[in-house]
């Protein structure tokens, strides 16, 4: 297939295009603005492959949509693309609302328009909002987004489910829990404590970091993607989760451990506004439908993420500088609006 991926080279997209170009024979065009989290080194070596292309571009540009889904005869889209920092959201949650709803709406309605075959749309558990200490979200769970981020992508996945209902388009949502890997942004909860215990400052722990979330590998993730791209309903909707329940501060304290700084290091802060409490996924439903379950534990995939960014210091040190963003300033020019880049 001839394959757009929106946010490439964002942390979940950049390894989900490694993830085809390593496992199928599919041809990808990756388009992505390149803002502060897209990172063309996450997808170094893909740029010898010819089955690889990649646009830098904003998602709401329709013409530029439009233009590429036509001339590069595109048959699926995987649509990693979207701000995904809560933080940022809280601060400024307008561009969350044009990317991530504006955007998706402009690729559904493109997509609909070049007759493409399949629409997959990555989501997030954030959009069903908190849990308390008992049971997990299924894909029958209300809404209850809780901060400005988590309310754009439930807009966006609303609006997914409309265009299946209205125009039958074969849209397929996908909501995961927190992933992590190599290749992620050092904002992030695991690469920010790797990345400041390295260098010994203060790790910032939320609150009293009692809060749990649900851990997925990336690459697990990546292979439920496209088992839902191949396999999956249209119209449906497949949570994917590691079944890996961790508290916030319990997994800074064995990140520390596991690098040898002590807990000292971990510093208390103010809770931020709408902080949900407990996520967890039932992913009982695409084991059933689709076969997918996770493959790596969580102590593998710790130690593999680990390792990562201990052999991969250059990559998140100039990340952390800000030094890659002048590379493609003067690449591509400081220009143009914000739009997204996959960071779910």
């Amino acid at each position: 297939m001839n394959i757009l991926v929106t946010g490439g080279a964002g942390f979940i997209g950049s390894n989900h295009i490694r993830f085809l170009l390593e496992n199928t024979r599919d041809r990808v065009v990756n388009l992505d603005l390149l803002t502060y989290a897209g990172n063309l080194e996450n997808l170094a070596g893909c740029e010898d492959d010819p089955r690889y292309r990649f646009v830098r571009g904003d998602i709401r540009d329709r013409e530029l949509v439009r233009s590429l889904l036509k001339g590069e005869a595109i048959e699926a889209v995987v649509h990693f693309a979207a701000e995904s920092h809560v933080d940022r959201s809280v601060e400024g949650p307008e561009v969350f609302v044009t990317t991530n709803v504006l955007g998706t709406e402009i690729l559904l309605e493109e997509s609909k328009a070049a007759g493409v075959g399949r629409f997959v749309m990555v989501s997030t558990d954030e959009v069903y909002g908190s849990l308390g200490s008992e049971g997990f979200f299924t894909e029958q769970s209300p809404l209850a987004p809780n901060s400005p981020y988590a309310a754009s992508k439930a807009a966006a996945d609303l609006l997914c489910r409309a265009f299946f209902k209205t125009f039958g388009f074969p849209v397929i949502v996908t909501r995961c829990s927190n992933n992590y890997g190599p290749y992620q942004f050092p904002e992030k909860l695991i690469p920010l404590m790797i990345a400041n215990a390295l260098e010994g400052k203060p790790l910032p722990v939320y609150g009293d970091g009692l809060q749990v979330r649900d851990w997925l590998y990336v690459g697990d993730h990546c292979r439920a993607i496209d088992l839902a791209l191949r396999q999956g309903r249209p119209g449906a909707i497949y949570n994917i989760g590691g079944g890996n329940e961790q508290r916030n501060l319990d997994l800074v304290k064995l990140l520390l451990d596991r690098l040898q700084r002590g807990h000292d290091l971990i510093t208390f802060v103010a809770d931020r506004p709408g902080h949900d409490r407990r996520y967890a996924i039932d992913a009982s439903h695409i084991r059933a439908e689709l076969g997918w379950a996770p493959t790596v534990d969580f102590a593998s995939g710790l130690t593999r993420t680990i390792d990562w960014y201990l052999a991969n210091r250059p990559w998140w040190e100039k990340i952390r500088s800000g030094e890659y963003t002048a590379y493609y300033a003067k690449m591509y020019g400081a220009g143009g609006r914000h739009g997204g880049t996959g960071d779910a």
